[in-house]
């Protein structure tokens, strides 16, 4: 009953989805009846469908598709204030008394629970994406499929990372809510998950590729879509990797620092 419960849940989750291609195929037929608004169709390309920031309509229902798998991966739902809590209350000293790393038990439980959440939203993934196929191109080459899933892999280290960083803040505030929130905010928008940060102008969107959050969801699902190649496709996973690494020494970091300072009283 329960993962039957949950399988419900995870399909209706997409239902903004369907909000999203009524959007996008409402502007992209305002486009096409306006004779195309300006930068929307590509010079040179007479009678190719009309296009947004380079995009087309089908792949923007493709992208928010994708997002959802990225952000399925890096999203880590009660992580940070479950560990500030531990901090507060004084839970966290069994990781100081025993033998268990804390940064490490927790990083294999939050796989664990990506296994188990997968493994009962496996059936609604397949089930959406089985009825929007006709909004993919196919299925990428095995090298840019090969990029792909390294950067969900990625993706799901970075979001543990950074999360987890903000709850081990809990060492020096006994409330961190108000900074997962903003956290959350930049991240709903900066990530890509609310569109495409290729939309964004000058010198806005160099400022955004300068930070982490582009990778929790924008980064893959162009990925997949090809748009990201080559050069800037080897580099932009090597980014990803560094960003990894640096909240890795900064989660280690900021633990260490805490537990010097915490005390915890009574039996």
């Amino acid at each position: 009953m329960y993962r039957g419960d949950f399988a419900l849940g995870t399909l209706m989750r997409f239902l903004p989805i369907v909000t999203q291609i009524f959007l996008w195929g409402a502007i992209f037929s305002a486009i096409e009846q306006g004779g195309g608004a300006e930068g929307a169709v590509q010079e040179g390309d007479a009678g190719s469908p009309p296009r947004i920031a380079g995009y087309r309509y089908e792949d923007f229902v493709a992208y928010y598709l994708l997002t959802m798998i990225s952000r399925a991966f890096s999203s880590m739902p009660g992580l940070a204030s479950g560990v500030a809590r531990q901090i507060r209350d004084g839970e966290i000293k069994k990781y100081l008394i025993q033998p268990v790393d804390m940064i490490e038990f927790l990083l294999l439980g939050r796989v664990a629970h990506k296994l188990v959440y997968y493994g009962v939203a496996m059936a609604p993934f397949a089930l959406v994406f089985y009825l929007c196929r006709g909004f993919f191109p196919g299925w990428p080459a095995p090298e840019v499929l090969a990029a792909y899933v390294a950067s969900l892999a990625m993706a799901f280290l970075l979001g543990f990372l950074m999360e987890l960083t903000l709850g081990l803040i809990g060492f020096w505030f006994l409330e961190v809510s108000s900074l997962l929130f903003v956290y959350m905010l930049f991240s709903f928008f900066l990530s890509g998950h609310m569109f495409p940060i290729d939309m964004l102008p000058a010198p806005l969107d160099t400022i955004v590729r300068l930070v982490p959050l582009q990778y929790l969801a924008y980064f893959p699902a162009a990925v997949f879509l090809g748009k990201i190649e080559g050069t800037e496709l080897v580099v932009g996973l090597a980014m990803q990797a560094a960003w990894v690494l640096a909240f890795a020494l900064i989660a280690r970091w900021v633990f260490a620092r805490g537990v010097r300072r915490y005390s915890g009283y009574g039996g």
